[in-house]
């Protein structure tokens, strides 16, 4: 079990893994990003897109899977994850753990840090 902050709230997750979804604000397009939470950071496992289109091109080697181009990003671990909150997107953005989604930034606001939990 894992834990994240969002902002000064933490959430509680019933693995190590989350998922973090949105769509695009130009292209009205669905994206998709699975994360996994350790003590080095988070660390993305897979992204995948439904289509392409301005700013969302798949990663190298992507691949066609039921509409998604799905690939897997070669970054390090992240301290955090900033996550803009304009009020001016198609959607807010939804963070999953299984099927338990909750929505972050629907309303103009200031931008939402994640962050794993440090445990001490």
């Amino acid at each position: 079990m894992s834990c994240l902050l969002i902002g000064a709230v933490a959430l509680t997750l019933s693995g190590d893994r989350f998922t973090l979804e949105w769509t695009h604000s130009i292209e009205k397009t669905a994206w998709r990003e699975e994360w996994i939470v350790n003590q080095d950071g988070m660390r993305v496992l897979r992204a995948a897109v439904k289509g392409s289109g301005a700013g969302m091109e798949p990663g190298p080697n992507a691949a066609l899977v039921d509409g998604w181009w799905v690939w897997r990003p070669n970054l390090p671990p992240q301290p955090e994850l900033v996550l803009a909150a304009s009020g001016a997107t198609p959607s807010a953005w939804r963070i999953c753990d299984g099927a338990d989604c909750r929505e972050l930034g629907a309303t103009p606001g200031k931008p939402i840090v994640l962050r794993p939990c440090l445990s001490q």
